[in-house]
């Protein structure tokens, strides 16, 4: 049986305004199933890849494919279809400051249409398990940067989605609770999400068995197939 492609770029730039490209010529596929990781220091794109994957921004130039469907030339409204099969962790969190801890969990599952009973369960055992079960009616404002990044990954994987985008996803917490994410990150992997995150922390990427590929000045070092480790 072929192996499906959950997203595939052919010759992608992406360039903001008039300004140079950052991101030049990039041509991957993403198998199915698989778990990745973008490494390169910053500036290099990976913030600037993981946008243009989460559908935050079109490609200048090339064509874009998601779960099969053309991107690059959708409308609007496709791409907001498609976008609530994707899980992204931002770096800079993007919290709801006036909703709780649990109402900026749940609020994925709230925007799908779903009831409280329907998630309640789901969103009060996912905090617990990323360590701030007694801060569940805290605010944002009132949570540290770590904290505050723990609730953006919790908000990210609720609805268990088909690919789940993290850029740093560890980048404000300590190495226990870095490690709990992983595994986090590695079980939803298990159960069939597609994983990737950009990192430029070498030491992040030797907790886990995956595949990397690395950006340098807007371009892709290691283009073609990312395969599972172990795949020709």
């Amino acid at each position: 049986m072929q192996e499906r492609d959950v997203l595939r770029l052919e010759n992608v730039s992406v360039r903001y305004g008039g300004d140079a490209d950052v991101l030049h010529g990039v041509n991957f596929a993403v198998p199915e199933g698989s778990f990745h990781f973008v490494v390169g220091a910053s500036g290099a794109g990976k913030s600037s890849l993981l946008k243009l994957l989460f559908l935050s921004l079109r490609p200048s130039g090339g064509e874009m494919f998601l779960f099969d469907n053309p991107v690059h030339n959708a409308k609007r409204s496709r791409l907001v279809t498609l976008r609530r099969r994707i899980g992204m962790v931002f770096q800079d969190f993007r919290l709801l400051d006036h909703l709780s801890v649990y109402e900026n969990v749940a609020l994925p599952r709230v925007i799908a249409g779903q009831r409280e009973q329907e998630y309640r369960e789901d969103v009060r055992a996912l905090i617990d398990w990323i360590g701030l079960g007694a801060k569940t009616d805290k605010y944002p404002p009132m949570l540290s940067g770590g904290e505050q990044q723990r609730v953006a990954i919790a908000r990210a994987v609720v609805t268990k989605p088909d690919l789940l985008l993290a850029d740093e996803p560890t980048g404000n917490v300590d190495e226990v609770i870095g490690e709990r994410l992983l595994h986090l990150f590695s079980e939803l992997n298990r159960l069939g999400t597609t994983v990737l995150i950009a990192t430029h922390n070498s030491v992040l990427r030797t907790g886990i068995r995956a595949r990397s590929v690395r950006l340098e000045g807007g371009r892709l070092l290691e283009g073609g197939r990312l395969t599972e480790p172990g795949r020709p």
